[in-house]
């Protein structure tokens, strides 16, 4: 009977002991934190932009803002299309773009008679934004609108009437339609256009002409819910880059203060700034295709599958949001090579972080807040985001370490600051302890909201988390490990000036396979042994095959025009120009300089009818803003083909393709650089391609 009374009494006293252990105060605040509607963002992660408008018909990237109304027609104009998508994809909404530079809405805006209203489409009576947030909020996603503050058919744009105009339709937008989770502002702005008729250049000052405060204050009372991205006093970051990836070191802090001035690069986008006095977020916004409207050229240009999986893990999983760019075609629905690439993708990271391995394992910390409960190590791995392991205030490094039963292989490692108290983690490192020793597996730098890391496959039977710098106590929300499925990526293409194709695995372990008649290619097809020879136009499809595990990647294709081994590059430009045949010798890591304005003329030394031709930038030099091309049979007399601008080039230098609008027969071309896209004397050359 003793012993019962005893266990009872020791109950008791464990009770007592426990209830009157002194409550711990959670850390403070450090540094600028989110807002709840940016907490809400955060969570957001990944979602679709659409780009359509009459550049979609024009098959331009930027209209110049004479276009039109009636050039937009779509045939089969279908949202739920894109909303179904999106919402297959795991996306959480989709950002329109509502009106692009050339001024044209998709929306019947009682401002302006450039619109859907005065197109054929519908008869006049259709709007795209609304059958949009339709869309969006039958499928559960959330609508996103893009008014570009620049308008190159606007006859104002550059004076005071223009922003009262601006701020109208964005009052349209915001009050018309439901509730728009984010507000995109493109940063180009001011140059040449239409404007009515004038056909002029109008510069005006980006960070003064449209009273960003007074905007902004206008937005968050039309619409409290919105987030705004871009340009001005912004809630949301543009990552620097057009390509989808923020630098490994991302932090949620901007100067923005300083950005407001001018003093802040866009390139430093990529990383934010440690010392940031405000939290403003990284968003890293991509197409699927080179292009950000839709071009037919392009339907075999479709980002390969590697590329879109790295994008996702060089966004998300650097703390950033990724913002994916699906353009419509002109049948008014996503391409179907897009919306296959998109789901391939979707598939490949679902198996990825299909089994988390650390929820049943036994994590043990060197410090906890206290010694309390609370702030439990348990609560890494217990799915709440409201709960977090911290330490104590006067401590700046710590290690976490998870224990298993057994072995397990382990090559994603997924982790979650607790960020309603700020971003804090400097740096860290994952070890992991195989066969008795600890291996570093990984040295990284900042975490944030979400950090996705890579690593070698290991058999480990723990793993540790060190943290190494942190900016005030570590405050982790969750750690998560897996082990994804080995991802063979498809081997890269490459044809030199000779003719001689080349086929280059990412993993020299893996064997390579290719045919050359349009048939998709498998293990039991042409094995790729040395260069071999195509000179003619014509269809090259490969694989790389992991032979340990008997994996084949998807197949890349390329379409290669004739071979440019007998082709000859002059100039008539000013200055010296040498090395000419670098423009042409299919090689893009080569380059040349031209004067501007300067030509370069290309002699076939054959007859050949060409559709249209590509220019390819360096990376590095000046860009081509606008230009001429001509054509020739005999070098002597020419014929214009088309006059222009290259859009967007200083921020996505792809490979630009201009159609012509009737193919020709030619033995010369002769493109005229006018001017560069900065100003410069000098412009880059990476290549010179034509369509066939």
């Amino acid at each position: 009977m003793l012993k019962p009374i005893l266990k009872f009494l020791g109950l008791v006293i464990t009770v007592i002991i426990v209830g009157c252990q002194p409550t711990v105060a959670p850390p403070k605040p450090h540094g600028p934190l989110p807002s709840a509607k940016q907490l809400e963002w955060h969570e957001l992660e990944f979602y679709a932009f659409v780009h359509f408008t009459t550049n979609t018909f024009t098959d331009r990237e930027w209209g110049f803002g004479d276009e039109s109304p009636e050039l937009f027609n779509p045939t089969e104009l279908d949202t739920r299309q894109w909303a179904r998508i999106a919402k297959e994809a795991g996306m959480k909404g989709i950002i329109l773009t509502a009106k692009h530079h050339d001024g044209f809405c998709l929306w019947p805006s009682k401002y302006t008679d450039h619109s859907v209203e005065n197109s054929p489409w519908k008869d006049g009576k259709g709007d795209v934004v609304q059958e949009l947030a339709d869309a969006c909020r039958e499928y559960g996603l959330k609508l996103g609108l893009y008014l570009s503050p620049w308008d190159r058919n606007h006859p104002e744009y550059g004076r005071e009437e223009y922003v009262i105009y601006f701020r109208n339709q964005l009052k349209e937008l915001l009050t018309n339609y439901g509730d728009v989770f984010e507000m995109w502002f493109d940063g180009a702005n001011g140059g040449d256009g239409y404007y009515g008729g004038a056909n002029e250049t109008r510069k005006i000052n980006t960070l003064e002409y449209y009273d960003w405060q007074t905007t902004y204050d206008s937005i968050y009372k039309w619409s409290p819910k919105t987030l705004v991205w871009g340009i001005g006093p912004s809630e949301a970051r543009w990552i620097g880059n057009e390509e989808g990836y923020a630098n490994s070191t991302n932090w949620s802090m901007l100067k923005q203060e300083e950005l407001l001035k001018g003093n802040v690069h866009y390139t430093e986008f990529m990383s934010g700034h440690e010392d940031g006095e405000r939290w403003v977020p990284g968003e890293a916004d991509v197409s699927i295709r080179p292009g950000w409207f839709y071009h037919a050229t392009q339907d075999n240009h479709v980002r390969s599958l590697g590329e879109v999986v790295d994008i996702y893990y060089k966004s998300i999983g650097r703390n950033a949001n990724l913002l994916l760019n699906l353009p419509v075609d002109r049948r008014g629905l996503v391409h179907d090579n897009d919306e296959a690439r998109l789901m391939e993708m979707v598939e490949v990271i679902k198996s990825d972080f299909e089994k988390e391995l650390l929820k049943d394992s036994k994590v043990m910390v060197d410090n906890i807040r206290g010694n309390s409960s609370i702030y439990s190590a348990e609560n890494l791995i217990d799915g709440d985001k409201e709960t977090y392991w911290t330490t104590d205030d006067s401590l700046k490094t710590a290690s976490i370490t998870f224990k298993f039963d057994e072995p397990r292989a382990v090559n994603r490692v997924l982790l979650q600051e607790y960020i309603k108290l700020g971003q804090r983690v400097r740096e860290f490192n994952v070890e992991a302890l195989v066969n008795g020793r600890w291996e570093t597996i990984t040295n990284e730098t900042t975490i944030g909201y979400k950090r996705i890391l890579r690593t070698t496959r290991v058999n480990a039977i723990a793993l540790r988390i060190n943290i190494t710098d942190a900016r005030a106590c570590p405050i982790l929300q969750t750690i998560q490990a897996f082990n994804a499925p080995t991802f063979v990526h498809g081997p890269k293409i490459l044809r030199d000036k000779n003719g001689m194709v080349t086929i280059e695995a990412l993993n020299p372990s893996e064997q390579l396979y290719y045919t050359l008649d349009g048939s998709e290619p498998t293990e039991n097809s042409i094995p790729y042994t040395e260069p071999f020879p195509v000179n003619k136009s014509g269809s090259i499809k490969a694989i790389s095959r992991n032979t340990k595990e008997g994996i084949n990647s998807k197949p890349v294709h390329i379409w290669l025009g004739t071979s440019k081994h007998s082709w000859i590059a002059t100039t008539t430009g000013k200055g010296k120009t040498t090395n000419l045949e670098k423009s042409i010798d299919d090689d893009l890591s080569t380059e040349i300089e031209l004067a501007v304005p300067g030509q370069l003329v290309i002699d076939f030394n054959e007859v050949l009818e060409v559709d249209g031709f590509t220019y390819m930038p360096s990376n590095s030099g000046g860009k081509i803003r606008t230009y001429q091309l001509f054509t020739s049979l005999d070098g002597l007399v020419w014929t214009e083909q088309m006059k222009g601008e290259f859009s967007n080039i200083k921020h996505n230098p792809i490979v630009q393709e201009q159609l012509f609008k009737a193919a020709t027969t030619a033995r010369y071309l002769k493109l005229v650089a006018k001017e560069e896209v900065e100003g410069k004397r000098k412009v880059s050359i990476a290549e010179i391609g034509i369509i066939e």
